[in-house]
């Protein structure tokens, strides 16, 4: 299965969209997608997982490395609305507790 991921920014937030599996072959696509926002100095990232259905060690490794990337910039990466698996991904491995985790995408200018 493809993963399709797509972002929009507005004043120095950006949601990124990803759907379909997050896996070895396909997390680069992510990991592009989150590189470009931390060479524009993007200070909070939403990646919307709400499209996910199927996310392995790797794609959580993309995800945990953006977001140590981002903290050492000042910044911060959150994630949203991941479904019943992933949520239970994350719960599993305790990445429940480092990520903030939103039951819905929250809007580009709240805090």
């Amino acid at each position: 299965m493809e993963l399709n991921v797509s972002s929009t920014s507005q004043g120095g937030h950006a949601v990124v969209t990803a759907s379909g599996e997050l896996d070895l072959y396909t997390a680069p696509r992510l990991q592009t997608v989150l590189a470009s926002l931390l060479r524009e100095r993007v200070d909070r990232v939403v990646v919307d997982l709400s499209g996910i259905e199927f996310c392995d060690s790797t794609g959580m490794n993309v995800l945990l490395s953006a977001m140590k990337r981002l903290k050492e910039q000042g910044g911060t990466l959150e994630l949203a609305a991941p479904r019943p698996a992933v949520r239970r991904i994350l719960q599993v491995t305790g990445l429940d507790t480092v990520f903030s985790v939103h039951d819905a995408v929250p809007a580009l200018d709240a805090t």
